[in-house]
């Protein structure tokens, strides 16, 4: 209940239209009383003995004209209520969606470290549409559900109280199966809820990495494992119908015997002459109104209780908040030098473990800074902390003498242009991707940015040139000419701060000298840090720092770690460079 309060508080702006929805309810439940009352009047007429014959069509005729009104007046009250309900309900989804989407979007790098795709997929979609289902068909059932059970219970005592509780006597034990239901299926639908969120994201990993299923040929073992998945969730759904198999017969005896007592004591009443004919109908009638509402109920509650579960999952995530927080009082950082330094950096992700331990050094504005090292030694990390992806552990990182959490996250990334490790365009055109930073660039901006990466030649070999729509994640380019447009991407940001992770790692060496050539013009006045596998592409750097285990073991130029042997003179062997290149 605590989960559903709190829904009910998030869509708190739309009580006036469920207030106008349970106010169409109860008109409803007014009108459709009008059937068994009129019908009543209608049996004891036409029993009286001596019927005069033009005074009951006269009153027939009234009779079928007043339900005729009722009915369309009842009818405008359903669609009044189907109409502003279901507007609520969408109120409400589209306002978590937005909700869900903005968090998602300002969460920490940190977050999607361990967070599932298909996981959060299945909570923006499955989950959103089931807090839909439950503020409107949920909430506004209960209320109407509530005012039929008191209105059509009223008109029942008002017939006759004892013939009332007679027929009543079936509903306690109704609607305790009802909620022994809800209870006992509430957990299978929760089951259920995350079998699908897990078969999502086997789906999404799949589609994902569909070339390195293809690659290493494991088709069929995919098919098995998304088959596994499927089986359970059609194990868990087929379980849950039949439990629903039986309650749902159940409660359907209940009613009918509900029913057979009206009959059984209604007739006896009837043939003694303590009860009109039409009495008896109208109550039967009347009875149907109102078992209808008590058996809907474990429904309901039903649908309530998934609610319950995936507003949890909803607000488990809105109520995340990002480990990367801008203070209130930050500080916009207008055009920088570009002056990076990190005093005594150390760092750790979420298991505890140091991965930068006592990091130490200054980028003068327009240096050249590349950072080597084995794989696992730091280097992404190291550079993902100028931007704010992750928060230091200890110590600082300052550009221009700020403390990077001290200021604003939009001017802070405003100021850094990153070409990443593994490339990333969107399903887009060539210049829009190209664009991404600055959307209003003007084409010939776009141009003179994919000139500088060595792009420009291929991009009007394509079909529409700047205009040729890329698949998912740049299907349709080679590696090369992906990274060549991330690289064009970032220039056209034209960023005080320039991060290149390992961004000619998948060019061939003619492609990488063209790219190098057009990044040194490019360079100028800009503080860079290189990342790179290829020693090759750092040797022009004017400072390289050599990490090993989080630390920075060595820091000079090529020229200088190469008299100081070291790790730096490890990694050159192991890349079997000559020793007249490596001396060079």
């Amino acid at each position: 209940m605590t989960h559903l309060i709190r829904l009910l508080f998030y869509a708190r702006s739309q009580w006036w239209r469920l207030l106008v929805g349970f106010v169409g309810a109860i008109v409803e439940m007014v009108l459709a009383l009008m059937v068994p009352m009129y019908t009543r009047q209608v049996v004891d007429r036409l029993a009286q003995p001596g019927l005069n014959v033009e005074t009951a069509y006269g009153f027939l005729n009234i009779v079928a004209f007043a339900l005729l009104v009722f009915g369309l007046i009842r009818a405008i009250s359903i669609f009044v209520q189907i109409f502003i309900v279901e507007k609520a309900s969408q109120e409400v989804a589209y306002a978590l969606r937005n909700d869900l989407y903005d968090k998602l979007q300002r969460q920490s790098f940190s977050f999607y470290d361990k967070a599932a795709t298909g996981e959060l997929m299945s909570r923006l979609t499955s989950d959103v549409e089931m807090c839909r289902e439950a503020v409107g068909f949920g909430i506004s059932s209960l209320m109407g559900n509530g005012s039929w059970l008191i209105g059509v219970a009223g008109y029942l005592f008002y017939l006759d109280w004892r013939y009332t509780l007679i027929s009543l006597s079936t509903l306690p034990v109704l609607f305790f199966v009802a909620v022994r239901y809800t209870l006992k299926v509430e957990p299978m639908y929760t089951g259920i809820q995350e079998q699908r969120a897990k078969l999502t994201a086997v789906a999404q990993e799949n589609f994902s990495g569909v070339r390195v299923v293809r690659a290493f040929s494991r088709e069929e073992d995919e098919i098995h494992r998304f088959h596994l998945e499927n089986e359970s969730l059609c194990e868990r759904v087929l379980k849950t119908a039949k439990t629903s198999s039986f309650y749902h017969p159940a409660m359907d005896f209940l009613a009918n015997l509900g029913t057979v007592l009206v009959l059984w004591y209604g007739g006896r009443e009837v043939i003694s002459g303590t009860m009109t004919l039409g009495s008896m109908v109208a109550f039967h009638g009347s009875l149907w109104m109102l078992i209808w509402p008590v058996r809907s109920l474990g429904y309901i509650l039903g649908v309530m209780q998934r609610a319950a579960a995936s507003v949890k999952r909803i607000f488990e995530l809105l109520d995340d908040e990002s480990i990367v927080q801008e203070k209130p009082n930050a500080v916009e950082l207008s055009q920088a030098a570009g002056r990076v330094r990190f005093e005594n950096v150390s760092f750790a992700y979420a298991d505890g473990i140091p991965v930068l331990k006592d990091i130490t050094f200054e980028a003068a504005p327009g240096e050249v800074v590349a950072v080597v090292g084995s794989t696992g030694s730091g280097k992404s990390t190291l550079v993902n902390l100028i931007p704010r992806f992750y928060d230091v552990t200890g110590g600082r990182v300052t550009i221009d003498g700020h403390d990077v959490r001290d200021l604003t996250l939009e001017s802070l990334r405003k100021q850094i242009g990153i070409v990443m490790q593994e490339t990333f365009l969107f399903s887009a055109t060539i210049r829009e991707n190209i664009a991404y930073g600055r959307p209003d660039a003007p084409l010939e901006e776009v141009e003179a940015a994919a000139r500088a990466a060595a792009a420009h030649k291929f991009i009007m070999e394509l079909p529409q040139g700047y205009d040729t729509v890329v698949g998912e994640r740049g299907v349709g380019l080679s590696g090369g000419q992906r990274q060549r447009v991330a690289i064009a991407r970032a220039l056209l940001a034209d960023p005080r701060v320039l991060i290149l992770d390992d961004s000619t790692s998948s060019v061939d060496l003619a492609t990488e000298r063209e790219i190098q050539e057009a990044l040194n013009r490019l360079m100028e006045g800009r503080t860079t840090f290189i990342i790179a596998q290829r020693l090759s592409t750092v040797q022009q750097a004017d400072k390289i720092l050599v990490l090993h285990e989080g630390a920075i073991v060595q820091e000079g130029t090529h020229a200088q770690l190469v008299q100081q042997g070291g790790v730096y003179q490890q990694i050159l062997e192991s890349q079997i460079i000559p020793a007249s290149f490596a001396a060079s």
